[in-house]
């Protein structure tokens, strides 16, 4: 039996768990975090879940940062053998590439914006629109059999499927904190607005979180898939 461990992958010193390591810790499982941000490299990975954060670089920064290679290499390997994967912006980026869908620049978005569900059949108990919070750039093309599951407004593809792997492009790991660090650098009334809009949308955005971490949480070490819950394998 695999042991209930979260390996987090963080690309980015300010773009860490969030809320996922409470949820985590509340859960009782173990947290290892994978600092790539300053080892530049990714070590052998044996826990029974994988969760990936944003970060300011490309997924196709593959010559001057060659770990891409490896993290899409592995997130390839986890989605074969049906173990638990989550990706978070630069994470839902690197498996849309993991499985060779085209990542690209968009129309930057940053602040609040609704996303809408396509399918409702992985998270039936969510609202069928609610508000996210976005910091990207860049945003991914589908892969091939991988299955679209929220649309937003400006940027079309915000959250996706493929069997064990989901990938949401916006962030619902944030609390009040961190969007306050994210956008320090950002002109004062701009950053009035986006906290003011963080005040009244967090709340919501962080029950979905907790819905979403749940399902991620709970899913079985192998032969799991986020489109049929129904076919969890065992741990």
């Amino acid at each position: 039996m695999r042991r209930r461990e979260v390996s987090i992958l963080q690309h980015a010193k300010n773009e860490h768990g969030g809320l996922f390591e409470e949820y985590i810790r509340e859960r009782g499982m173990e947290l290892r975090h994978v600092p790539i941000y300053e080892t530049n490299e990714i070590p052998s990975i044996t826990t029974s879940h994988l969760l990936l954060m944003g970060g300011p670089m490309s997924v196709n920064d593959e010559e001057e940062l060659p770990w891409l290679k490896t993290e899409k290499r592995i997130i390839r390997e986890w989605v074969t053998k049906g173990r638990p994967v989550l990706g978070i912006c630069l994470g839902a980026q690197l498996i849309a590439s993991s499985f060779e869908a085209s990542v690209y620049s968009c129309e930057a978005e940053l602040g609040w914006s609704s996303v809408a569900a396509v399918n409702n059949e992985i998270f039936p108990g969510l609202p069928e629109r609610f508000r996210v919070f976005q910091m990207h750039g860049e945003t991914f093309s589908i892969p091939h059999g991988a299955t679209l599951v929220y649309r937003g407004e400006r940027v079309a593809n915000q959250a996706m499927c493929m069997g064990s792997a989901l990938g949401l492009q916006f962030h619902i790991e944030l609390t009040i904190e961190m969007i306050q660090d994210w956008i320090s650098d950002r002109p004062l009334n701009e950053q009035s607005y986006v906290l003011s809009q963080s005040r009244q949308y967090l709340p919501e955005s962080q029950r979905i979180c907790k819905v979403i971490a749940d399902r991620f949480l709970s899913a079985p070490s192998g032969n799991f898939s986020w489109m049929h819950p129904e076919e969890h394998g065992s741990w």
